[in-house]
């Protein structure tokens, strides 16, 4: 079965007739919630098995739940986390133990929901310039750092049988605008790039899905954002080198400019594997489902190796894991 070049969404708490009709066709490759999808534990089941029923199969389903300002579940469905750099700062020199246990946490609680994706870990470096959006999202400001504790973070949730989405590539450390509002460009010369920024992405190279940034590297391709840039997705490839599942972050968001259906089409053609399209009526999604397609051979051979990693979840004493995670941070976990 070949997959839907997509990632889509839902409009509501469950799919409407319409919805189940146009996924059942479309046969996107997976989807993604947001908080307007999630209400109670029972109704999130039965709406990721809406997802799974109309595309026949055990479809990916994903998620942004980092902690902090990002994450779609909350109490009482989840904990109310701490932001990313808070909880790496607080755990000091134990950091890499206690975001393997904060993930490992998170997991459980997604995968308790029918989810078994999350869009994390972040890669991105931190610097003097990032922009707030993101800053306390990141993991640090060392690259090296930035790759120990995402390595942490994957294999927190692909020990709790999550498949991690390693993002934002090729580096959005250095945007000074949000990409959801306007189209950062990133001035830097492609040593300082490559020896910073990208270090880190080329240590998790291994990982089995990553998400793009929608950022310009004026180094490499001063015109195109790296999500609708051949070039940059050479540079992932070849660069950075990674070969697992590339998918795009939203094409919705701001600093894209274009018809949603044209914007998919370069991004397809740039080298993606998976156009993310979120928060649109069904007549858009329609559009860019055409416009995607279907997953090429290349695209679809990564799909299956990204699904193949998915593995059941290990035993976790949850009681066990919150004494020592708590012990870790000085007994401040939660936001």
């Amino acid at each position: 079965m070949t997959y839907g070049a997509t990632i889509l969404d839902a409009e509501g708490l469950r799919l409407s007739a319409e919805e189940k009709a146009f996924f059942r066709d479309a046969n996107p490759f997976g989807f993604i919630l947001f908080a307007r999808n999630i209400e109670s534990a029972d109704q999130t089941r039965a709406l990721c098995d809406d997802f799974r029923e109309a595309v026949g199969r055990d479809c990916l389903i994903t998620i942004d739940q980092e902690g902090g300002r990002v994450q779609r579940l909350r109490a009482p469905l989840a904990r109310d986390w701490l932001p990313p750099l808070d909880h790496v700062q607080r755990a000091g020199a134990a950091a890499e133990r206690a975001m393997y246990l904060r993930y490992r946490l998170i997991a459980h609680e997604l995968r308790a929901l029918g989810i078994d994706s999350n869009c994390a870990p972040v890669g991105d470096v931190a610097c003097a310039v990032t922009h707030p959006f993101l800053k306390n999202r990141c993991y640090g400001s060392d690259a090296a750092a930035v790759a120990r504790l995402g390595r942490a973070v994957a294999e927190a949730h692909l020990d709790g049988g999550v498949l991690p989405v390693l993002k934002h590539l090729p580096g959005h450390g250095r945007a000074t605008a949000d990409s959801h509002k306007d189209l950062p460009r990133v001035s830097a010369p492609a040593a300082e790039l490559e020896q910073a920024d990208f270090a880190a992405f080329q240590a998790l190279n291994d990982l089995p899905m990553a998400m793009t940034a929608h950022l310009v590297y004026e180094a490499y391709d001063a015109e195109r954002p790296a999500t609708i840039s051949p070039v940059m997705t050479q540079l992932i490839r070849e660069t950075i080198g990674f070969d697992g599942l590339l998918m795009s972050d939203d094409i919705s968001m701001k600093a894209l400019r274009g018809a949603p259906q044209d914007i998919a089409r370069a991004t397809i053609a740039a080298g993606c594997d998976v156009v993310l399209f979120c928060n649109a009526p069904l007549a858009e999604r329609r559009a860019v489902a055409e416009a995607a397609g279907q997953m090429n051979a290349a695209a679809q051979y990564r799909a299956e190796a990204a699904l193949a990693a998915r593995k059941a979840p290990a035993e976790l004493d949850i009681q066990a894991a919150e004494d020592e995670l708590a012990a870790l941070m000085g007994g401040q976990v939660y936001g």
